[in-house]
C-alpha cells in the first residue's frame, strides 16, 4: 500500500508541477501584456536585428572589408623630401601584404621586359594594383619581298598569362613595336591591311586582351612626320588597327611621346591628333621620363615639364575633357639615371643598381624642388664624380597626386626596375573633390 500510495503522490505531484508551469505562463498581477511586449521589442531591436545585419554586411562586403594589420607606409613616416639614405635600406622591401588592393580609379599601365625578369614577379604579385599589363614581346618588322613579319612569338609565356589570370582581373596586352619600313608600309594600302591582319591573328591565336603598339617615335625618327600626307596616313593606320581590334572586343593603347619644345613641331603628337583617335584608341601611354640624357645630365621628368606637356596635349586642368583625359596615361619610371659629371662610365639603373650605391657611398639624399626629385652624389673609384637621378616615394607621390589633379591614367616603365614599396604608393589614401580619377578610401 506504501507503494501505490508513494506512486499516486509521485503522479499528483508532477500533475501540480505542469498545472503551475502553465499558471506561470500566464500574466503575472501587476505585470500586463503590455510591458512583456515592450521587453521582447527591447531585446529585437537592439540585439537580434544589430546581429543579423553584422552577419549579412560581412557575407555580402567581405572583399571589401580591409583588415589593418600593419602600419601604412604614410604611417610609417617615410614619404617625405628629407629621407635618410638609410631610412630606404631598411624599408624598400617592406611592401604591405595587402598586394591586391588598388584604389587609384583611372586606368594604371604596368611595362614587362623580358630582360628583367623581376617584373614578372612583380606583375603576378601586384596584379590587381594594375588595369592593364604589357609584356614587352613584339616587333613587326619588313621582311624580303616587300612583305611584313611579326616576331616576338618566343617571348609569350603562356603559363605565366595563365597565373595572372587566375590571380585578378588585370588585362594582357602585349607591346608591339612597328619597325617596318614606314615610306613602304604607310603607302601600300595591303600592306597596312597584312599588318593589321597579322597583329589581330596573333591576339586571337595568342588570347590576349589586345595590344599596346609603339610607332610615332619610330616614324618621327624616320622624318615621315614632316610629310602632312604621309602624317595623315600615318594617324589613318593607327585609327584602322584600333578599329580592327575593337571589332574582336579587345582593347588598343598607343604609345605617345612628348613634345620637346614650348611649341608643338609637326612631327610631335598633338591635341588635334588626340580628338582624331580617341574613339580608336582605350588608352595613350605618354612618355613624360627621359628628359635628361648625358649630354644634358639633370631630372628624370620634372614636374613643371609635365605640366607643360599635358597643357599642349589636353588645355588647361581647370578646363579638361574628362572623358578624354582619363585615356592619357601619365608615364612614371621606376628607373633612374647615373650621371658621370666630369667623364667616365654612367647610364641608366634600376633598383639594386641605387641600393648597391646607398650601400656602399652612403650618400645625403638632396630634394630638388623645382623638378619634384631626388639626387645623390658620389665619387666613384676612379674619383670621378658622379648624380644619380633615382625615383623616391616622395617624387612617384606627386605625380601621382598630379595625375589626379589632371584627371588621368598611369602608366609605368617599367615595374621590374622599381622597389617594392613603390607599389603601396597605389593604395594611399590622397583626399580630393570631384575628381574624375583619385585615389580612394578602403
Amino acid at each position: 500500500m506504501a507503494r501505490r500510495r508513494e506512486k499516486r503522490s509521485s503522479a499528483t505531484e508532477s500533475s501540480e508541477r505542469r498545472h503551475n508551469r502553465r499558471d506561470e505562463s500566464k500574466p503575472r498581477d501587476g505585470e500586463p501584456d503590455s510591458d512583456r511586449k515592450l521587453i521582447t521589442i527591447f531585446v529585437v531591436f537592439f540585439f537580434v536585428i544589430p546581429a543579423v545585419s553584422m552577419a549579412v554586411y560581412k557575407v555580402k562586403f567581405a572583399d571589401r572589408v580591409i583588415i589593418e594589420t600593419e602600419p601604412s607606409i604614410r604611417q610609417k613616416g617615410i614619404i617625405k623630401t628629407d629621407i635618410h639614405f638609410q631610412e630606404i635600406l631598411t624599408e624598400h622591401s617592406k611592401a604591405s601584404e595587402n598586394s591586391s588592393a588598388r584604389h587609384y580609379d583611372c586606368p594604371v599601365l604596368a611595362y614587362i621586359t623580358p630582360w628583367n625578369s623581376k617584373g614578372y614577379d612583380m606583375a603576378k604579385i601586384y596584379n590587381s594594383k594594375f588595369t592593364h599589363l604589357s609584356p614587352v614581346w613584339y616587333d613587326l618588322k619588313s621582311s624580303q619581298g616587300n612583305g611584313l613579319v611579326l616576331e616576338g612569338r618566343h617571348n609569350a609565356d603562356k603559363g605565366w598569362i595563365q597565373e595572372l589570370r587566375s590571380r585578378g582581373n588585370a588585362m594582357i596586352l602585349p607591346r608591339v613595336v612597328l619597325e617596318a619600313v614606314p615610306e613602304e608600309l604607310l603607302k601600300k594600302k595591303k600592306l597596312r591591311a597584312k599588318a593589321i591582319s597579322l597583329i589581330v591573328t596573333e591576339c586571337k591565336e595568342m588570347e590576349y586582351d589586345g595590344i599596346v603598339l609603339e610607332s610615332w617615335s619610330r616614324w618621327a625618327g624616320y622624318g615621315v612626320l614632316h610629310d602632312p600626307d604621309m602624317r595623315k596616313m600615318a594617324l589613318q593606320f593607327v585609327k584602322q588597327l584600333g578599329d580592327a581590334l575593337h571589332e574582336q572586343h579587345m582593347q588598343f593603347m598607343y604609345v605617345i611621346g612628348p613634345p620637346r619644345s614650348d611649341t608643338l613641331q609637326m612631327y610631335d603628337f598633338g591635341p588635334e591628333d588626340l580628338q582624331f583617335l580617341k574613339d580608336s584608341v582605350d588608352g595613350f601611354s605618354l612618355m613624360t621620363y627621359d628628359f635628361s640624357n648625358a649630354q644634358n645630365p639633370g631630372p628624370n621628368a620634372p614636374l613643371k615639364w609635365i605640366d607643360l606637356t599635358l597643357k599642349l596635349l589636353l588645355g588647361s586642368s581647370n578646363n579638361v575633357d574628362s572623358t578624354l583625359a582619363r585615356k592619357v596615361l601619365l608615364g612614371i619610371n621606376f628607373y633612374g639615371n647615373d650621371f658621370a659629371i666630369s667623364g667616365g662610365d654612367g647610364g641608366t639603373i634600376i633598383g639594386r643598381d641605387y641600393l648597391a650605391l646607398l650601400q656602399k657611398h652612403k650618400p645625403a639624399l638632396h630634394w630638388d624642388k623645382e623638378s619634384g626629385e631626388h639626387i645623390i652624389m658620389y665619387r666613384d673609384d676612379k674619383n670621378i664624380k658622379h648624380a644619380v637621378f633615382y625615383p623616391t616615394l616622395m617624387s612617384i607621390l606627386l605625380r601621382l597626386e598630379n595625375a589626379r589633379l589632371w584627371g588621368i591614367g598611369i602608366s609605368i616603365w617599367e615595374i621590374g626596375q622599381g622597389l617594392d614599396y613603390f607599389f603601396d604608393l597605389f593604395q594611399e589614401t590622397i583626399s580630393s573633390e570631384n575628381m574624375t580619377c583619385q585615389y580612394n578610401s578602403g
